[in-house]
């Protein structure tokens, strides 16, 4: 047995863990076959004094991750390392891991001298130009050790003697900064010296003081920009030194005239960009301004960074008719382009950002106009200032696949790249088959992935970029095959507890940009807060990272929230409405179960629907769904509350959720059978949830599978029963007509777009109007949720226990594939489903981590394996 691949608070090495309790994972090799682990022991020594500050001897547990850290509490600012051993439950004892570091960082906001420093002038309302500051440092000895701490209300980027400490990350993460602002810790031991040092930081306005989604809001959270740099160095003559943000510091302006992260950079190089960082101390430089602090808590970042994570060069560069260089990059992703540009001083150069080109090859850009009346670009500018400057922006970040380029020289593919911007996430799934349009499919989803999961989970990186609660409920699931998002998805839920509003209700989109500076949740958003499927997010996301990660953590911190969330719907369904609009259930101790108050957005954008049905909603409430998710989430709830071992509430909410069950059935089921408004997805959604009586089941099911012929193997179903669709199939043995859906090329379905070159997940099924103008956004994740059952239906490759505890293996053969395979990489390790169809036999290969138990499905029955490689061969059909 080894024991590899060591995390410290779900981070490799981290610098700066928030909590004097860290959590540890890690992974076991071994070639035994159904081999577990039974207990381990963890050891933890202080780095620097080399004394061991905990040992846990041996623990029994099969679990090889949520091992807290039970001692003494780590001391802040400090490095440690860890090591790990395990006993299997044949008795076997593994040796001792690698040794790994991990280093403390300041808890709950203490231990900081610094202040808050901005400019020293009144704030202009158009003002949108990066704020920048420097401080020069005279070192007695050399550096043995130095570390920044640091933070900014904006983006910042913070360099010590010249040398660019942030590199390409976007930093701070977004927060609801009335209660969370993030910090940085940064190893500076090798970019700062003995004798005079610089120390600089630029400041755009970020998401603090930046253009935020739909409404262009600018200013949420205030209107100065801050910095927020703590160095603590030791010195080789045994000596530490301390460095602030202090009245030392001096600011003043330069050549970034505009940085907002959706209008993009304006950068006039006729003033100087870059003279800051060394050399004598400009002499526009003035005294920086002491800040009053932000209302938020100092909160170390606890998720890897938004980063570069890919370069893409050109697949074609074209003139449009207008004249303008068009350069296609071939995908669709988030970041922003990095061009060599020369020309004459004072020439102007304009890189605009877009996802489509329209038949001439001129870019599209109204379809990402929220208002008409008032457009928005998504642009940079530059004023060259003669000779060359390789310019890439510091403080914005787009969505595209098509820069047009107008002022510029002629460009070569060697001048330009695109620079992909995401969180730098560790991919952990990997699906392929024998149909290349699946394979595309899967890439499609796998960019609008990686395209969204930036700062915070957004609905798209164009237009918007808000972190819709509805999105990321019915994604979750999908991410967590496709890459590591435990913390990541944390980190959010933690975002939607913060900002959850007094009565329980949860604000459509997380963070609210909402703040004390610029007032309470505009009054539309506050109408939508009650919206089910959105606010589930509370409840049903944090289950999903309990089956995907073991994560009781995560349960421990949300259920709160969840309980308050539900809490909001038991008041929505209880409450006084005339009794003529209520649904009538005709048993009176059933009425008060029903849902039919408050805003709901329904089955989101079901095909063809358009903005009339957001007035339907407003009228009617939706309560059919809404009931519904009412029913769903105090089911998941009780079962939330049954593992954190509170049997009173679990059985409290699982009475609740039968009593809303049946109040649905009397409401909404006729007595034909017939179920809600006779869509599709209320009979996906009536067998996903588990709604109706066994009995009843076939009737719903043979009434959805009528519906789907009707349309000619269509789907009708929208943002939130879409992702159920196929695996509400494939649970009742229609394997074929999943099949005929997801390879279904013609709109709406997801192949649809990907025959018309899509190379992410559309907003809409249709993409394009009638007139064939775009619509809406072309880089949505929601509906590629479908990705899911790629893992669990085609490779059959699922968990049946918390964390991949248990695995079940259940192919599902068909589609005229006639090879598939997907690869997860579990919290115990790699499983893997691979299957091929060769003269009417399947040969089945099956990868089971070490201390995992797999059930595999066979045309004769189940077999159960333990961990290791097996191979199954049987007769097709």
């Amino acid at each position: 047995m080894r024991v590899t691949h060591l995390r410290s608070d779900l981070r490799t090495d981290p610098l700066g863990v928030g909590t004097p309790h860290p959590e540890f994972d890690w992974r076991v090799e071994d070639g035994a076959t159904d081999a577990r682990q039974a207990a381990y022991r963890i050891v933890v020594e202080d780095a620097e004094a080399g004394h061991t500050v905990w040992d846990s001897g041996d623990v029994a547990d099969a679990r090889p991750y949520g091992a807290v850290y039970a001692g003494a509490p780590l001391a802040p600012s400090r490095a440690y390392r860890w090591r790990v051993r395990v006993l299997d439950d044949a008795g076997r004892t593994s040796g001792w891991s690698a040794w790994t570091r991990f280093e403390t960082a300041k808890f709950g906001g203490g231990g900081f001298t610094a202040s808050w420093i901005g400019l020293d002038e009144t704030p202009d309302p158009d003002d949108a130009g990066a704020a920048l500051f420097r401080r020069d440092l005279v070192i007695a000895a050399p550096v043995v050790r130095g570390r920044a701490y640091a933070s900014a209300l904006g983006w910042y980027k913070l360099f010590v003697n010249g040398h660019d400490v942030t590199g390409a990350s976007l930093v701070p993460r977004w927060t609801p900064m009335d209660h969370l602002v993030e910090y940085q810790v940064f190893d500076i031991t090798d970019s700062i010296r003995e004798g005079s040092n610089v120390v600089g930081m630029a400041v755009g306005d970020g998401r603090y003081r930046g253009g935020l989604s739909a409404f262009d809001r600018r200013r949420t959270y205030g209107d100065r920009l801050g910095a927020f740099v703590q160095l603590e160095l030791d010195l080789a003559d045994g000596t530490t030194l301390s460095m602030v943000t202090d009245g030392q510091w001096r600011a003043g302006r330069g050549a970034i005239l505009r940085s907002d992260p959706m209008r993009g950079e304006l950068r006039d190089l006729r003033l100087p960009f870059d003279d800051w960082l060394s050399g004598p101390m400009p002499e526009r430089f003035a005294p920086a301004a002491i800040l009053p602090p932000p209302n938020g808590e100092l909160t170390a970042e606890s998720v890897a960074r938004v980063t570069e994570v890919d370069r893409r060069r050109p697949a074609a560069i074209h003139i449009a008719p207008s004249g303008a260089q068009v350069v296609d990059f071939g995908q669709n992703l988030a970041g922003v382009a990095r061009v060599r540009l020369c020309g004459e001083p004072g020439s102007e150069v304009r890189i605009t950002y877009s996802e489509l080109v329209d038949p001439t090859g001129e870019i599209e850009t109204e379809y990402m106009f929220m208002d008409p009346a008032h457009p928005r670009y998504f642009r940079d500018d530059v004023v060259l200032a003669g000779g060359e400057h390789v310019f890439q922006p510091w403080f914005s970040i787009q969505g595209f696949r098509y820069v047009e380029i107008v002022g510029a020289q002629p460009l070569s593919p060697e001048d330009v790249e695109a620079v992909v911007l995401s969180t730098a996430l560790e991919y952990t799934g990997e699906f392929h088959c024998s149909d290349p349009r699946l394979e595309q499919l899967e890439s499609n989803v796998r960019w609008s992935l990686r395209s969204n999961f930036t700062d915070t989970a957004t609905d798209c990186p164009t237009r918007e970029r808000a972190g819709w609660t509805g999105d990321i409920q019915v994604f979750a699931e999908t991410a967590t095959l496709l890459a590591d998002v435990q913390s990541y998805l944390r980190r959010y839920l933690r975002n939607v507890s913060a900002e959850q509003l007094p009565d329980g209700r949860i604000p459509p989109y997380i963070p609210s940009e909402t703040s004390a500076f610029s007032g309470p949740l505009l009054e539309t958003l506050d109408a939508v807060s009650s919206s089910v499927g959105w606010g589930d997010v509370a409840v049903l996301t944090p289950w999903d990272l309990y089956l995907a990660y073991g994560d009781r953590r995560v349960l421990e911190a949300q259920y709160e929230t969840a309980q308050r969330w539900v809490a909001s719907l038991e008041a929505l369904a209880h409450g006084d409405r005339d009794a003529s609009d209520r649904p009538s259930t005709g048993v009176e101790e059933l009425e008060r179960w029903i849902v039919d108050r408050g805003f709901h957005w329904g089955e989101w954008l079901r095909p063809g629907e358009g903005d009339e049905a957001m007035e339907h909603n407003w009228t009617y409430g939706r309560p059919v769904v809404a009931t519904a998710y009412f029913a769903h989430s105090s089911a998941v709830l009780a079962k939330v509350a049954g593992e954190l071992g509170r049997d009173e509430e679990r059985k409290r909410y699982e009475d609740q959720a039968a009593f809303i069950r049946r109040a649905w059935r009397a409401a909404f089921v006729g007595d034909d059978g017939r179920i809600g408004e006779d869509k599709q997805d209320d009979y996906v959604r009536a067998l996903a949830f588990g709604l109706l009586e066994r009995a009843d089941e076939p009737a719903a099911l043979a009434r959805l599978v009528a519906m789907i012929e009707e349309a000619d193997m269509h789907l009708g179903t929208g943002f939130l029963s879409t992702k159920l669709l196929l695996p509400t199939l494939t649970a009742h043995r229609r394997t074929e007509l999943a099949y005929a859906l997801l390879l279904q090329h013609t709109s709406p379905s997801w192949l649809a777009p990907t025959a018309q070159g899509a190379t992410t997940i559309w907003e809409r099924w249709d993409g394009y109007d009638a007139a064939g103008r775009p619509t809406a956004s072309h880089n949505h994740y929601a509906f590629g949720a479908v990705a899911s059952w790629f893992y669990h239906g085609i490779a059959g490759l699922s968990p049946s226990a918390p964390g991949w505890a248990e695995i079940r293996i259940d192919p599902q053969i068909g589609g005229g594939l006639t090879w598939a395979s997907a690869r997860v990489c579990t919290p115990h390790g790699t499983a893997a489903s691979a299957w091929s169809l060769t003269d009417d036999v399947v040969t089945l290969d099956v990868e089971v981590p070490f201390s995992v138990t797999a059930t595999v499905v066979l045309p004769d029955g189940e077999v159960r394996i333990g961990s290791g490689s097996h191979r199954f061969a049987y007769p097709a059909g």
